[in-house]
Order: C-alpha cells, then sequence, then structure tokens
C-alpha cells in the first residue's frame, strides 16, 4: 500500500518532468528529447516578470517573518513560565489551523477597507500578507531549536556581566542560526508557492509565477508551463533538502 500510495503521488510530478524535455508541442505525444520549451520560458517576459515579482515578495516576507518569528520564539522559550503562555502558542501557531481560503478572504476584507480609508494602494499589501503567514512557519524550526539548546553557556555568560543584548549577540544568537536558516528556507518556500492569498490579495501588475501557471492552464497546458513548473519545483526541492539536512545537523 505504501508504494501504491507513492506511485500516485510521484507518477504525475514524474510526468510532468518528462514532458518539459519534449520537443513535441502535445502534452501527450512524445517525439523527442530537447530542451526548447526552457528556453522559450526564459524567454517569455511575462514568465520573467512574474519570477521577479515572487522572488521580490517572498524575499520581503521572509526576513520580516523570520524577524518577527524570531521575537516570538525567543519570548515564548527564554523566559519563565507564564499565565497565557499556552495561548501565546496558540496564537502564532493559529494560522496552520485556519483555512487558507478564510485567510484570504479576511486579508482582502482587510485591505479593501484600509484602502478606502487611507487611498494607498500597492505591493506592499502583498508583502504583508506573505509576511504574517510565514510567521508560523518560520516560528517552528526556531522555536524548536531554541528549546533543544541548553542554558548553561548563557547562564555562563550572564554570570560573567554580560549585558542581555551581548549574552543574545555573542551566545544565543550564533547558536540559534541553524534553526533560523531553517525558518528563512521554510518561509521562502511557503511564500513562493503560494496561490490562494496571493490570487484574493494581489493587486493589477502584481502578477506572481505561481499565478501566472494559473492563469496559463486556464488557456490549456503547454510544455512551456511544464518546463516553468519543473524549475519551481526543483527550486522547492533544493530548499527543502537545505531544510532538512539542517534539521537534521542540529539533532546530531
Amino acid at each position: 500500500m505504501a508504494w501504491v500510495c507513492i506511485v500516485f503521488l510521484y507518477a504525475p510530478i514524474a510526468v510532468l518532468i518528462a514532458f518539459s524535455f519534449n520537443d513535441n508541442r502535445s502534452v501527450v505525444r512524445w517525439t523527442e528529447f530537447s530542451f526548447r520549451w526552457y528556453v522559450e520560458a526564459f524567454g517569455n517576459e511575462g514568465i520573467r516578470n512574474a519570477t521577479v515579482i515572487s522572488f521580490q515578495v517572498a524575499t520581503v516576507a521572509t526576513l520580516f517573518s523570520t524577524i518577527f518569528a524570531t521575537m516570538a520564539a525567543l519570548a515564548t522559550t527564554r523566559t519563565r513560565p507564564y499565565r497565557g503562555q499556552t495561548l501565546a502558542y496558540a496564537i502564532v501557531n493559529q494560522p496552520l489551523m485556519v483555512p487558507e481560503i478564510v485567510t484570504a478572504v479576511a486579508t482582502l476584507a482587510l485591505f479593501t477597507i484600509i484602502k478606502k480609508a487611507t487611498g494607498i494602494t500597492g505591493i506592499g499589501y502583498l508583502m504583508l500578507a506573505h509576511t504574517v503567514f510565514c510567521i508560523p512557519f518560520a516560528y517552528m524550526p526556531i522555536r524548536a531549536r531554541l528549546e533543544d539548546m541548553n542554558l548553561t553557556l548563557e547562564q555562563a555568560a550572564a554570570d560573567l556581566y554580560a549585558p542581555p543584548f551581548q549574552v543574545f549577540r555573542r551566545v544565543t544568537l550564533p547558536l540559534l542560526m541553524p534553526g533560523i536558516f531553517a525558518g528563512v528556507m521554510l518561509a521562502f518556500v511557503v511564500s513562493l508557492d503560494d496561490v490562494i492569498i496571493t490570487l484574493l490579495v494581489a493587486g493589477p501588475g502584481e502578477t506572481t509565477l505561481p499565478i501566472y501557471i494559473l492563469g496559463q492552464i486556464r488557456r490549456g497546458i503547454t510544455p512551456e508551463i511544464n518546463a516553468v513548473s519543473t524549475l519551481l519545483l526543483g527550486l522547492s526541492l533544493i530548499f527543502v533538502t537545505l531544510f532538512f539536512l539542517i534539521g537534521k545537523q542540529r539533532k546530531t
């Protein structure tokens, strides 16, 4: 049963990758091996613009979500137990439990009110939305790293009269870096691959790569889309692999 599940899970991906190298325009009939559609994808201005926007949004969202997640992880682990600590965990992780379509509709409604009241528009709203829903994904590995870290070195630094910020900069932060790197990669992949929230929140001229692919699929699947999807899949696999390797290194 495990092998059956694996076959049904990865067979469509294998077909996608294989036909991205098909010279024929047909996505169901193989002719010969070719990089034709990768060349055309790189030359497509729409794909290039969507890729740039995707990386811009993902980079900004990853940066700020990681900072906020690190602050939240420190506030919920490097402190004495306090009343409401469990509630704090629940609040940070709640976006993982809420259906993404609900989050998207709620975010759209809120941003519509803000835009109407302030008259401010732009890609900043999309970046803010991505930042917020990426925080729990960055928070999980960072918090896990902090919980695995022994307090001995930090206590020793405090006993040597190091101020709290110096303890954090010279002791806590270097030990925390594997968790932060894992959080960065996970948040980046989540932001880069998002469709539902981006579809509702993005304004004119803010088409990300997944949204571009979705729009093209509605007109019919082409080998060019197969090539772009394969590249996006490869990038996601690289980040996910690095995430697990860092997590494995942390445990050892």
